[in-house]
């Protein structure tokens, strides 16, 4: 004999969502291998970096507001398991603020202290852009991470005709990027006061605009002025715009090249999670997953279905019974 309640689907989605239930209740954790990386995030805060050239949330921003806001961006798309630290470049070497550590255990910390960056935490006005690449990419080497450089290039005072100096570690030890930012047309460098307080812009005689030091130009012999001796560089004026902000995107591809890093532009989208985790060293990491979920999210599925057939069944019976009294 079969019983009537067997035939009422309600029966059945009842009986399915405390099965779901049960298993979600028992079902064990399972082990599931994914990726994680190490990152040492690395922001410019020399002076050129306040130039207002970029926009944040549609409306003008200085670099270094952006590079800010994008380090907030990138760290919240790092899977859990993952480690980030934090370290600021001025001068001509990076100071760590803090070593990396677990992402997801320490997101609030690590993403609330990122504002807290500030321009005038640099010790000194130059901007050895090179010198401060090497430093990070030594400091991510001894931390066994990889690296987020964030810069505009300009190097203060400008490289020597020499070039740039060689690299000393190993291209490709430390993946990552170096990223570039500001804007790709010039704009003049702002000036501050000893109290920070901003008062006009450089202009070319206040910005040194070549590098004397170490051998002369291939054309000094040609300039105004040139003695082997006693003017070696010449003595005519030489307008290498170094007094304006743009991003130097040539030269940091070269950076990119020599250190076997993988140059990046910061536009619209602040983002660089993607680009980092195509350019970095994953690291495989077996972490316990909870799939309760999904065992649960269907018994809920199935109570929803369930009340919902009550509800119209409730509705659709007083109908019935007023016609039946008609």
């Amino acid at each position: 004999m079969r019983l009537p309640a067997l035939k009422d689907p309600r029966t059945w989605l009842a009986a399915g969502a405390l099965l779901l239930t049960l298993l979600a209740i028992f079902v064990p954790r399972i082990m599931l291998q994914r990726d994680a990386y190490d990152v040492m995030f690395v922001v410019d805060i020399t002076t050129s970096m306040n130039t207002r050239d970029v926009k944040l949330a549609g409306e003008p921003a200085s670099r270094l507001d952006v590079a800010k806001a994008s380090i907030q961006d990138t760290l919240a798309q790092l899977p859990c398991g993952s480690k980030a630290g934090l370290g600021v470049f001025t001068e001509r070497r990076t100071f760590v603020l803090y070593e990396p550590v677990e992402v997801c255990a320490n997101f609030s910390a690590l993403h609330d202290s990122i504002p807290h960056i500030h321009w005038r935490m640099g010790w000194q006005g130059d901007s050895f852009v090179s010198k401060g690449l090497f430093s990070a990419l030594s400091i991510a080497h001894s931390d066994k991470a990889d690296l987020i450089f964030i810069t505009d290039g300009h190097e203060l005072p400008p490289l020597p005709y020499s070039g740039l100096e060689p690299y000393e570690g190993k291209p490709g030890d430390v993946g990552g990027l170096v990223v570039g930012i500001g804007s790709h047309t010039s704009s003049r460098l702002l000036k501050y006061d000893a109290d920070g307080r901003e008062i006009g812009v450089y202009s070319m005689q206040d910005i040194p605009q070549e590098n004397r030091a170490g051998p002369p130009p291939p054309d000094a012999e040609s300039r105004p002025g040139y003695h082997p001796k006693w003017a070696p560089f010449g003595n005519a004026i030489v307008n290498n715009k170094e007094h304006l902000a743009i991003v130097r995107e040539e030269y940091l591809k070269k950076l990119a090249g020599v250190t076997g890093l993988t140059y990046a532009y910061l536009g619209d989208d602040r983002s660089l999670a993607n680009e980092f985790t195509k350019a970095a060293h994953a690291r495989s990491l077996e972490r316990s997953v909870d799939v309760s979920i999904i065992p649960g999210s269907l018994a809920l599925a199935l109570l929803t279905l369930l009340y919902g057939i009550a509800a119209v069944s409730a509705f659709r019976s007083p109908i019935r019974s007023v016609h039946n009294s008609t």
